[in-house]
């Protein structure tokens, strides 16, 4: 570790509580990719002291983009008649941008359901094999129905609920407001209009109004639930009455009631539903975190309430949605002020990229409040200044969340412009190599107070040396994405999404007793490491799912020789004991 991780360790131990815990973890780490061959590797730990036993290690790959498993293609693109829609060049489309990766066991029977973050988006149903030593082969694949829905947006992170289904979400939705106001196509981000592919249309001879037929904006957005039947049906939903924002991942409290969901972008925020019933997820009350900055040192400390957004039954919004409810429908419009005021009975908001006086229309809250939650909740006084949120997972043993955030930027920022209407609740310095929170909980598992634990340093390197054009300590974090931990083992796990920070993306294992820290996942040129995901005891062997997106695909793109190499990867480091302490 160089000297400035080492104290920055030390910072993010002062302010752990210190707790006994009963095993043992230690990988044997590995080191920056240093050299070309080292950049086009996917390499892990080689080891691990697990209770004082070495247990060999190793990267395994359960598929690739473009894979044949059984009768099914990883990956492949569909329409809603189940047909491969075409890409730009008339070839079929594979996603090479695989994410969450899920192991659900139903009976006798191990599936994965994977992530394809694109437009329109897709999950993949495989059935696994596993023999006695823990070793996972891929047997099946094939695609999850969504049509129902319209389709699946840009599915991100995930999580398993405790009640063993796949929990996934929608990220990036589409600015409701911008395409209905658009008078001609160009006017709507191109961003969108890969979408309409779902629907049989092509992007590039569409009119305005048949993209508008084709999209409705408000289907997209959710955190959905895919359930796994005993045959293996898998049956989708999208979780309606937990609020449309760019989900990055919803994470479900073990109460089996209280849901995080995290909001990706600039001028995001911080979402928490509360279930009427356990283990139900189709109707309950939705809230916004608001933040009490308590310090401004690194990445910021606070005091952590709630804002009330009301409650909602998901059929209700459903409803709303394919009726085909518009921005328009739901709020009155102002112009802001220059320095941020609003007329008088208008609310400023500050999401979604623009800052706007908003009035809800009577009647309309509740609908406000989950198809343009980001908006309202902005309106009622929440904090919806984070950027580029990103992964929660869930520490029994300090009985708190993780919370990554891949910047520290933007409307963190003390006297950012990004603030003018908002309150300017966060006040701190940049950080572009990102930081990772813990929030404390309560016992109703809400979280009550937040401070950084971890955070990255950005570094100069000299050119010419190994390090240039590294602009964050190698030895260190850089733009933290999703996270995962390892009850009894005192073990966060912190995958990277990041481009000039680090040319090669990574997975750490933190130590949250001594504050070290050791690199154990090292991937190609351009990946970016999706969804790193720990499973204690799946048949008594033991998990880290490690997910490799789009290789030579986010920098780097001159470096691939071979087209096979940018494809993606789901895998797993393993196989682990089962490790249930």
């Amino acid at each position: 570790m160089s000297l400035r991780t080492k104290l920055l360790a030390a910072t993010a131990l002062s302010i752990l509580p210190l707790t006994a815990f009963a095993g043992e973890l230690a990988f044997s780490p590995i080191p920056w990719a240093a050299d070309d061959a080292a950049k086009r590797e996917a390499v892990s730990s080689p080891s691990a002291i697990v209770d004082g036993v070495e247990v060999p290690l190793a990267f395994h790959v359960l598929a690739r983009s473009g894979d044949k498993i059984g009768d099914g293609v990883w990956g492949a693109l569909t329409d809603r008649t189940g047909a491969v829609v075409k890409s730009e060049d008339g070839s079929e489309a594979i996603s090479v941008d695989t994410d969450f990766t899920s192991l659900i066991t139903v009976g006798d029977k191990l599936y994965s359901i994977s992530h394809f973050e694109s437009r329109p988006g897709a999950m993949y149903l495989t059935e696994l094999s596993q023999d006695a030593d823990g070793n996972l082969t891929a047997v099946s694949t094939k695609p999850v129905d969504f049509s129902a829905f319209g389709g699946l947006w840009v599915p991100c992170a995930g999580s398993v609920t405790p009640w063993g289904t796949h929990f996934g979400s929608e990220e990036y939705p589409a600015d409701a407001r911008a395409i209905e106001a658009a008078t001609t196509l160009e006017e709507v981000d191109s961003y969108n209009y890969p979408m309409v592919r779902y629907e049989g249309l092509d992007p590039a001879t569409m009119t305005l109004d048949a993209f508008r037929a084709a999209f409705n904006t408000y289907r997209y957005g959710y955190p959905t639930e895919v359930t796994v039947a005993a045959d293996g049906t898998a049956t989708a939903a999208k979780r309606f009455a937990l609020g449309r924002v760019a989900v990055e991942l919803p994470y479900v409290m073990p109460d089996e009631k209280t849901v995080y969901v995290s909001d990706d972008g600039t001028n995001v925020g911080l979402f928490k539903f509360v279930a009427d019933k356990a283990g139900d997820l189709t109707a309950g009350s939705l809230y916004a975190l608001k933040w009490t900055q308590t310090s401004d040192a690194g990445a910021g400390a606070a005091d952590v309430s709630w804002i009330d957004l009301g409650h909602a039954v998901e059929s209700d919004i459903q409803k709303a949605i394919e009726s085909g409810v518009k921005f328009f429908d739901i709020f009155e419009t102002a112009d802001m002020a220059e320095d941020g005021t609003c007329p008088a009975d208008f609310l400023a908001s500050i999401g979604e990229d623009r800052h706007e006086c908003l009035k809800v229309k009577p009647g309309m809250e509740t609908v406000a409040s989950r198809v343009e939650t980001r908006r309202y909740a902005s309106m009622m006084g929440a904090t919806i200044e984070f950027r580029k949120m990103e992964g929660i997972t869930y520490n029994p043993d300090h009985g708190s969340i993780y919370l990554a955030m891949s910047e520290v930027a933007k409307g963190m920022e003390a006297a950012s412009k990004n603030d003018i209407g908002g309150p300017d609740d966060i006040r701190v310095a940049k950080n572009a190599c990102g930081a990772v929170y813990e929030l404390k909980l309560d016992d109703s598992f809400s979280a009550i107070s937040a401070v950084p634990v971890v955070e990255g340093i950005p570094a100069e390197y000299a050119d010419g040396t190994p390090e240039a054009g590294n602009t964050c300590d190698l030895d260190g974090i850089s733009n933290p994405d999703n996270v995962t931990y390892l009850p009894g083992y005192n073990t966060l796990i912190i995958g990277e999404d990041t481009g000039s920070g680090h040319q090669n993306d990574v997975i750490w294992a933190f130590n949250t007793e001594t504050g070290t820290m050791d690199r154990i996942f090292s991937t190609p040129y351009g990946s970016e490491t999706t969804s790193p995901y720990w499973y204690s005891d799946v048949n008594g062997h033991g998990y880290l799912m490690a997910v490799i997106q789009h290789p030579y695909g986010e920098s780097d793109e001159d470096k691939l020789a071979d087209p096979a190499d940018a494809r993606a990867y789901a895998g797993y480091i393993g196989p682990f004991p089962a490790l249930t302490k």
